[in-house]
């Protein structure tokens, strides 16, 4: 079978990627999804927009990112698999148990609490620096054969071979 053959149809819609690729990585961004499967970040978005309002999957915003909550006890959509759930489907192709993912409630919880900041380090007493030495006088160096001539601010020099 030749590769364009391979490439005519696939077993899934554009959809089950979408929600196959967000149990696999519940963190991923709409542009790494859409990379993988090979459609575009808006046709991304408006599956994740169909699968949310369809109670498959439930956007949490984690600061500046989206965090995918998937709900595996619901069923397919078809009537051919009426009374299959889609958790374990999701399980056999991601190679996890999506029971074992945390619940929405678990996921929002978690956003929600902040983690303690560690507790600061005992201080330690550094022994006192030795006295530094005074600094050396500074000194006006000597300007070396062919150097400009330093002048104040404001002042002009007479141009070379001028009277």
């Amino acid at each position: 079978m030749e590769a364009d053959e391979r490439r005519k149809w696939t077993l899934l819609t554009s959809h089950g990627h979408v929600l196959v690729e967000i149990a696999r990585n519940p963190q991923a961004r709409v542009r790494d999804l859409s990379a993988i499967i090979g459609i575009t970040e808006r046709t991304t978005q408006a599956i994740i927009a169909d699968l949310e309002r369809a109670g498959y999957v439930e956007r949490v915003k984690t600061g500046r990112r989206t965090h995918y909550v998937l709900h595996p006890d619901n069923p397919f959509r078809h009537a051919a698999q009426d009374g299959l759930q889609v958790g374990p489907f999701l399980d056999l192709l991601t190679g996890t148990d999506q029971a074992d993912l945390p619940t929405p409630e678990e996921t929002l919880l978690a956003a929600a609490v902040m983690p303690l900041p560690p507790e600061p380090a005992p201080e330690v007493t550094a022994p006192a620096p030795a006295a530094m030495p005074a600094p050396a006088p500074m000194t006006v160096p000597t300007p070396m054969p062919g150097a400009l001539p330093m002048t104040e601010p404001g002042t002009t020099l007479p141009m070379p071979g001028t009277d």
